[in-house]
């Protein structure tokens, strides 16, 4: 199913249409959906007969600086029976260190392999997946401070009197 059928299918199922924006031009090409809507996104590609990304290969977590102010979440599809890759972007804003994390709902009930991919997110970009069923560090010790991947994350210097930087 090429990509435009693909939007039409999203936009005519899931209304108010939940895509923000497209780049066709990337490789896979891109679909920009609203945070809040992921879920139905995810799950009518992953269960509609035409599309069937049954397999989420990785989840992208970006962080754009403080000056963008935003997080971005790239959701990396495919098909194995339509042999057909697709991504799925979702934007967030960014929130300072110390404040709330920002959320998005998790998509690990429907693809499995998202649980380590979400944590992992958590873990290290400091996102936080709503209704995850484990939603804890997954790299780093549990009492870690901060988000190793945010643009603005200051190096610990020390951690439990182990020197952490040179």
């Amino acid at each position: 199913m090429p990509l435009e059928e693909i939007i039409e299918l999203l936009s005519l199922k899931l209304k108010p249409t939940i895509i923000l924006d497209k780049e066709p031009q990337a490789i896979p090409p891109i679909i920009c959906v609203s945070s809040q809507r992921i879920v139905e996104a995810c799950q009518l590609l992953h269960e509609h007969e035409k599309t069937y990304f049954d397999s989420l290969t990785c989840i992208t977590a970006l962080d754009n600086g403080p000056q963008a102010n935003t997080l971005e979440l790239i959701y990396h599809l495919y098909s194995i029976p339509y042999n057909r890759q697709l991504a799925l972007k979702v934007s967030l804003v960014r929130k300072q260190l110390g404040a709330t994390l920002p959320e998005v709902p998790s998509v690990s009930h429907i693809w499995r392999g998202a649980n380590w991919h979400e944590r992992e997110a958590y873990d290290l970009v400091g996102i936080n997946f709503t209704d995850h069923p484990d939603l804890r560090r997954i790299l780093l010790p549990a009492d870690w401070e901060g988000y190793p991947l945010r643009k603005d994350y200051t190096v610990q210097q020390r951690y439990h009197g182990i020197k952490t930087t040179d």
